[in-house]
């Protein structure tokens, strides 16, 4: 759920309602059951109305204990209100809210760090897992004020720059104080479990950003 409001926020949309896919081999009803509670958790979150999903069994496509799980959302905007705006120049103002961790890009990395160091620990699994932060709710806040937002970044797969710089028109490019940033120490954990250059693990994970806002610097 997370993942999907969060980037249908970025072009300023309001999440209306959300579809779950579920496939596996065989229905655990205790599993089923916990997940429909976290996805129905997230779209409480993200102030939308779980509609519905689907459910199927293959048992000759995965193995027992495996599933597949898929979703997306429907959300709406006005189209004068679309972001990001046309209006984004030098001098803008870039505003980094913080995430609540890992998210949901780079765990492929994140189970080669845990081979190799063999931790299995309750408390690190679940630092890794802590839900990833849903921000529908505090921006459209400031939006709907009238405060003006001019775009917003969604930080995953690909790291800060390359994700801000999407919505940056041709010809600017960002000034990124990269001291200001509060890291929680699970990335650190990771970089040092798996050796892993600084350069590559902002590529990887967000280091404790999770979306960007542009706005005037006033």
């Amino acid at each position: 759920v997370a993942m999907c409001v969060n980037d249908i926020l970025c072009h300023g949309a309001k999440p209306i309602f959300f579809l779950d896919y579920l496939a596996n081999s065989s229905v655990d009803v205790s599993i089923l059951e916990q997940i429909i509670i976290g996805i129905n958790e997230g779209c409480k979150l993200a102030g939308c109305e779980l509609a519905g999903g689907e459910t199927a069994e293959m048992p000759d496509i995965y193995k027992n204990g495996e599933y597949d799980l898929a979703g997306f959302v429907v959300g709406a905007v006005e189209k004068s209100q679309m972001l990001p705006s046309k209006n984004i120049k030098a001098g803008d103002c870039l505003i980094a809210l913080p995430s609540s961790g890992i998210h949901s890009n780079g765990f492929s990395l994140v189970n080669a760090v845990l081979e190799k160091t063999g931790d299995n620990s309750g408390e690190l699994i679940e630092k890794l897992l802590t839900p990833t932060k849903i921000y529908v709710k505090e921006v459209l806040e400031f939006i709907e004020k009238g405060d003006e937002i001019k775009g917003l970044a969604h930080i995953t797969g690909g790291g800060l720059y390359s994700n801000a710089m999407r919505i940056i028109p041709s010809g600017l490019d960002l000034t990124i104080d990269y001291s200001a940033i509060k890291t929680p120490e699970i990335f650190h954990w990771i970089q040092k479990n798996g050796d892993i250059e600084t350069e590559e693990m902002f590529k990887v994970f967000n280091m404790g950003i999770g979306m960007v806002v542009v706005c005037e610097k006033a």
